[in-house]
């Protein structure tokens, strides 16, 4: 396990980065210096051609309680609010973009942005005892940016009545509206996690970078554009040395060898 930082933990195995949110007694709340860690080894992860897949995890028995209050409070000019929700939008959007799948792996709560970052993560494994809200409008403070995730990872009414009433959810009802993918027993959180983790880097990791950014591409045009769009995907990677050693080796009933390209 080697650290990026004391409030970001990375640990690398098969092919497999685990980035752990490493302030505990804070609740993993998301401060400016653990937001700038995180964007940090996204940005390794990106160029680090020996990861295919990233898991997010939380230190101690919450996953993340959303942004630091006590800092956002300490600094009440509207420059750093503009700085901190821009900052936390690129870190969003770089789990989003980073061309290799992203799984949480969610314990205890995930709260405001702790759900967001779930939301923004194209998987997400949880635990039976973990929790998930928007609460913000009980503080006078509604959960806008982390509406923008939610509101494209489950159904409009239920993330609508998510953020207007504050409510905690637990994770079943978040396996059943979408935000999550997989509940499991806490006992099985890490090893569940990881064999789905393990499941996906055996893929092609070109197939697998092609894929994710064609899928949050085409939600966003309508049916006719994308199917334009995907048609110009799929010829793109048809043309890939590992579409045709997949299709070859499905044909003569053997394990395929990735290359990545």
């Amino acid at each position: 396990m080697a650290e990026s930082s004391a409030i970001l933990l990375r640990g690398d195995i098969d092919g497999i980065a685990t980035l752990t949110l490493n302030r505990p007694d804070q609740r993993n709340a998301l401060s400016l210096g653990l937001m700038t860690a995180l964007e940090n080894q996204l940005d390794a992860i990106a160029e680090d051609r020996a990861i295919r897949i990233v898991i997010l995890a939380g230190a101690g028995p919450a996953f993340c309680a959303g942004h630091d209050l006590r800092e956002v409070r300490a600094d009440p000019r509207r420059e750093a609010y503009e700085a901190l929700f821009a900052q936390c939008s690129r870190l969003m959007l770089k789990l989003v973009r980073l061309p290799k799948p992203v799984i949480a792996r969610v314990q205890g709560v995930a709260t405001a942005a702790g759900c967001q970052l779930v939301a923004s993560c194209d998987l997400a494994v949880a635990a039976e005892s973990a929790r998930f809200a928007t609460p913000g409008v009980n503080i006078g403070l509604f959960c806008s940016t982390p509406m923008v995730a939610l509101s494209r990872a489950v159904p409009r009414k239920q993330a609508m009545e998510m953020l207007l009433t504050g409510d905690l959810i637990s994770a079943e009802r978040a396996r059943e509206i979408g935000l999550v993918n997989r509940v499991v027993p806490a006992a099985d959180l890490e090893r569940a996690t990881l064999d789905l983790a393990r499941q996906i880097a055996a893929k092609s990791p070109l197939t697998l970078a092609i894929g994710k950014g064609a899928f949050y591409h085409q939600t966003e045009l309508d049916l006719d554009a994308a199917y334009a769009y995907a048609g110009g995907v799929m010829t793109r990677n048809l043309l890939a040395r590992d579409a045709g050693e997949g299709i070859d080796a499905f044909l003569a009933k053997r394990a395929p060898e990735w290359t990545g390209t």
